[in-house]
C-alpha cells in the first residue's frame, strides 16, 4: 500500500517522557549478526539470528528516521548493530540521510573489521564518525576474547577511519576483571599515541548466555584507580546527555571517558531511544516491552500514526533500569539484537 509521504508541515513537539526528559538520539540498528563471538556478548556458536525478511528496508529505515528528524526532533542517529557494516550495502543506506531536511548527524559503532574497506566510501556518504570496539591490543587475547584472530583488521580499520576523517574515532573496551583489566592504561595509553578517544564501559547484564558477573564487572572507580597510576587525569567538564564522564590527560589532547551504567546511572540525562534491526521501537536499553513500528510500517500506516506510537512509547519510559535493585528484569533481547 503506498503511503503519502509529507513534504512539508510545521515542526513538532520535542519527543518527551513522563520525567521530562527530551529525546534527539536515536539508534538504529541495522542487523543483528556479528562476526566476533565476544565472551561477555554471546556463546562461541553463534545465535539464531533474525530472518532477513524480517528485517526493516533500507525504504523502511529511511523513513522512520525522516520521521523521527521531522516530527519528533531526532538530531543525531548512530547506526548500530550487531555488526552494521555486515548488511548489505550500508553505504548506500549511509549516503540516504544527508538528503533528510533535517538532516541528522551521522555515526556509527563497529567491531572494526570491515571498516578499512569501508571508511572513505563511509565519509564520503555523510558519515561523520566512528565507535570502534577494542578491548585488548595483544593478538592472543584478542583471539580468546573474540574467539576471531582479526586484531590486525581492527587496527587497520581505526587507521582508515582516522585518515578518512571520521573523527573524534572513538575507541570502546569493555574490561572485565581477570581478563584485560591489566590494559587499561595500555589502552588510553595507544588512544594517545594515535590520536584515538579512549572509552571504558563497565559490562552489563545483557549477554545472550545470561552469565554476566557483577564480581567480575570492572567498575568506573577501578578504571580511574588504573588510570591514575599512570596519568595525571582532568576533568573535562559538564557532560550533558553524553553517557561518558570523561577526563583529559594532562599534558595531551587525549580525552578518556567512562560509561559506568551499573555503578553511575545516568538514566535521569537520557535522550536516547533504539529500534532494532527488525523495527521495533526501545525505549530503553533494558526496556522489557518494544512497540511494533515495522507492523504499523507494512500495514499502510500513515507518518501520523507512526509518529502517534513513537510518542506512546516514550511517554511511557521509565526512570531507571534499576540493575541494582531485586526489581531489576533483564531483557529477553540480547545487546547483539538490540542494538547498542
Amino acid at each position: 500500500m503506498a503511503v503519502r509521504e509529507e513534504t512539508v508541515g510545521t515542526p513538532m513537539a520535542p519527543l518527551v517522557d513522563g520525567f521530562g526528559r527530551v529525546h534527539t538520539d536515536l539508534r538504529v540498528s541495522l542487523t543483528d549478526r556479528c562476526n566476533l563471538r565476544c565472551t561477555y556478548c554471546m556463546p562461541a556458536e553463534g545465535m539464531d539470528w533474525l530472518p532477513r525478511a524480517g528485517l526493516l528496508t533500507d525504504d523502511e529505515i529511511v523513513r522512520l528516521v525522516r520521521i523521527g528528524a521531522r516530527r519528533l526532533g531526532i538530531t543525531e542517529v548512530r547506526l548500530t548493530g550487531g555488526e552494521p557494516l555486515l548488511r548489505r550495502g550500508p553505504t548506500g543506506l549511509v549516503a540516504r540521510l544527508p538528503s533528510l531536511d533535517p538532516a541528522p548527524e551521522l555515526s556509527l559503532t563497529t567491531n572494526g573489521i570491515g571498516l578499512a574497506r569501508s571508511a572513505a566510501a563511509l565519509r564520503e556518504a555523510g558519515l561523520t564518525r566512528v565507535n570502534v570496539s577494542l578491548d585488548t591490543l595483544r593478538p592472543e587475547r584478542y583471539a580468546a576474547i573474540t574467539r576471531r584472530d582479526r586484531i590486525g583488521d581492527v587496527l587497520d580499520g581505526l587507521s582508515a577511519a582516522r585518515a578518512a576523517g571520521l573523527v573524534p574515532v572513538k575507541v570502546n573496551a569493555v574490561p572485565v576483571r581477570g581478563v584485560n583489566d591489566d590494559e587499561i592504561a595500555d589502552l588510553a595509553a595507544f588512544a594517545a599515541e594515535h590520536g584515538y578517544r579512549m572509552r571504558f564501559i563497565e559490562s552489563m547484564p545483557l549477554d545472550a548466555q545470561g552469565a554476566w558477573d557483577r564480581d567480575r564487572m570492572v567498575t568506573a572507580a577501578a578504571v580511574l584507580d588504573r588510570l591514575g597510576e599512570r596519568f595525571d587525569l582532568v576533568p573535562v567538564g559538564h557532560r550533558g546527555h553524553a553517557p561518558a564522564e570523561e577526563w583529559r590527560i594532562a599534558g595531551t589532547r587525549t580525552v578518556v571517558g567512562v560509561i559506568a551504567s551499573v555503578t553511575r546511572p545516568f538514566c535521569g540525562g537520557c535522550d536516547r531511544v533504539r529500534l532494532t534491526a527488525d523495527g521495533q521501537l526501545r525505549n530503553c536499553l533494558f526496556a522489557t516491552e518494544e512497540s511494533d513500528l515495522r507492523a504499523l510500517l507494512r500495514g499502510g500506516a500513515d507518518d501520523a500514526a507512526l509518529e502517534a506510537a513513537w510518542r506512546t512509547s516514550v511517554a511511557g519510559k521509565g526512570a531507571g533500569h534499576a540493575i541494582s535493585s531485586s526489581a531489576f528484569r533483564r531483557p529477553e533481547r540480547p545487546m547483539s539484537a538490540i542494538g547498542g
